[in-house]
């Protein structure tokens, strides 16, 4: 019979990437051993410098200069031409960056709509997969709106907008929340949920541990190389019950004396 197992999305074999030259030069990922697997949520943390940043551009095939093994969807990007992984990168992969990135002169619709250029879709058709996709995130009466005109976590929710409408199966989130208010930050942290919820995979680096409540599993990087790797329940799991979960009542101690046998 054969194994009807999914395969991973993502495994990395002893990836490395440097930078800089002569006594200059390090390397930013150090051996890195990983394998995610479709639906996953995965938070990365850790210090400044410790290579997050890095591996979230090298897994979104934004650099492509590596040593070691990188296969996605069980494919090396080796093999792959540079306009093979950029229509991977316009296809398969969704950004959502910290500056949001938004093209200050166009209108939110059009911002949105962008990625669907290099599908070759007329323009009526991009803005009305794009209107759709607003609405999806009740931000449809500020289609018209330009990028100034919104608050901050208007902006990130159009930037998610723009990362979904090429129905990406992963997503990238580059410190989604990190100019955000509390307010603001939960609402994006619960768009997230609810994609992960529908079976994207979702890969975000954050120095925010409140954040990684929604992960289903937490990597902890360290001078390049993955310090940690925790698997856990998603933040759905274990909020949709009122009882703690693993907890066991002892048996109440009787109150009734015994007798005393004479």
């Amino acid at each position: 019979m054969s194994d009807t197992k999914t395969p991973p999305v993502i495994v990395l074999k002893q990836l490395k990437k440097r930078f800089g030259i002569g006594d200059a030069e390090h390397y930013a990922l150090d051996g890195i051993n990983l394998t995610i697997q479709k639906g996953e949520f995965i938070a990365i943390m850790g210090p400044s410098g410790c290579g997050k940043t890095t591996l979230l551009n090298v897994l979104g095939l934004l650099d492509s200069h590596i040593e070691g093994e990188y296969e996605l969807d069980g494919k090396s990007i080796a093999y792959l031409s540079a306009k093979r992984q950029a229509r991977i990168r316009s296809q398969q992969i969704g950004f959502v960056f910290q500056s949001f990135n938004l093209v200050s002169r166009l209108n939110v619709i059009d911002n949105v709509a962008l990625p669907l250029i290099y599908k070759g879709m007329t323009k009526l058709a991009r803005q009305k997969k794009a209107s759709t996709m607003l609405r999806s995130f009740h931000l449809g009466e500020r289609e018209f709106y330009m990028p100034n005109q919104l608050s901050g976590g208007q902006m990130q929710r159009v930037a998610i907008a723009r990362a979904l409408v090429n129905d990406p199966a992963i997503i990238l989130a580059d410190e989604p929340t990190g100019n955000l208010d509390s307010r603001a930050s939960h609402i994006i942290m619960q768009e997230l949920s609810d994609l992960h919820k529908q079976g994207n995979t979702i890969i975000m680096v954050t120095h925010n541990p409140d954040l990684t409540t929604y992960a289903s599993r937490v990597i902890t990087m360290l001078d390049g190389q993955i310090d940690t790797d925790t698997f856990r329940l998603p933040l759905q799991s274990r909020t949709s019950t009122k009882k703690p979960l693993n907890i066991v009542k002892k048996p109440k101690a009787s109150t009734t004396k015994k007798k005393d046998k004479k």
